[in-house]
């Protein structure tokens, strides 16, 4: 078996050499053993020898040393909707049910349909930030490790405040115009059964605009401006408007009426209507705010 030489892709460029390595072998071959790789100069880049934490830079030739990987066999998921492509960045929209990452108990999510979706690209793109299982919407990943990189910092520096979302909550929404919803929440339980309380812990904003107000329900847009666990479930649910669907914060049965609407980024902006309604009123003025 003879060693593989590889040229950095744009897209790739920008990269860490272990985990340009670890992406090009498709795991097959543990960071640690990559390690030796490097460490025993078996790893070339443009024939010299290199570490493991250097940047790889777009057109360099990379010599990988033979390794034995098993046969594996990508699985085909049924493809998601594409609502924003560019050379940098992808937007998806996710529906209701299905998880943001695989685990344990899950067969199918948003990173394996990508990884299914991209499997000839030097690059796969991966979820740059996460929604409920039971929240449908907006999902946007890097298509290259710039584009990852770019997204990562932009949630980490802005928190959620990108995000608008639609809520059917139970009950007639009271208040006119934007509302600010500030709280504490705090998670409580068992592994795997935990559940966000409001009253004690982190700081949680939001500002809600009312765009349906019913008799015995409510269509609301919610900004986030903090990324905690549940916030939006748990915030309506503590002032006595549950999201219809949200059978564990007080609503009732049936499909859960949550939905990232947009995404704004300085870059972009990707929004996808939601499956239970045709046509929203956008008024993202109402919620922008410093």
């Amino acid at each position: 078996m003879a060693a593989e030489f590889v040229t950095v892709t744009k897209s790739e460029a920008g990269q860490k050499l272990i985990r340009f390595l670890e992406r090009r072998v498709d795991g097959a071959v543990p960071r640690s053993a990559i390690m030796r790789w490097i460490r025993k100069g078996n790893v070339r880049v443009d024939k010299g020898r290199c570490k493991p934490f250097d940047l790889v830079k777009e057109g360099q030739a990379v010599r990988i040393p033979p390794y034995q990987a098993e046969e594996t066999k990508l699985k085909q998921l049924p493809a998601l909707p594409i609502i924003y492509e560019d050379d940098d960045y992808l937007a998806v929209c996710k529906p209701a049910g299905l998880p943001t990452q695989g685990g344990t108990g899950h067969d199918d999510s948003v990173a394996d349909r990508l990884l299914s979706m991209f499997a000839d690209a030097a690059y796969k793109p991966a979820p740059a930030h996460r929604l409920d299982r039971d929240t449908s919407g907006v999902i946007l990943a890097g298509k290259s490790h710039q584009g990852q990189k770019m997204l990562s910092d932009f949630f980490a520096d802005h928190g959620e405040g990108g995000k608008f979302y639609l809520a059917q909550v139970e009950g007639r929404w009271p208040h006119e115009g934007r509302t600010e919803l500030r709280d504490k929440l705090e998670k409580r339980g068992a592994k795997g059964r935990e559940k966000v309380f409001a009253g004690a812990g982190k700081d949680a904003l939001s500002s809600v605009y009312p765009v349906e107000a019913g008799e015995k329900s409510s269509l609301l847009m919610v900004r986030l401006h903090t990324g905690r666990t549940h916030q939006i479930r748990v915030q309506l649910s503590s002032r006595g408007f549950p999201i219809i669907g949200d059978v564990k914060y007080g609503g009732r049965k049936g499909k859960m009426r949550l939905h990232c609407l947009c995404i704004k980024t300085p870059w972009f902006e990707a929004a996808c209507p939601p499956d239970w309604k045709d046509t929203v009123p956008i008024r993202y003025d109402e919620l922008i705010f410093v």
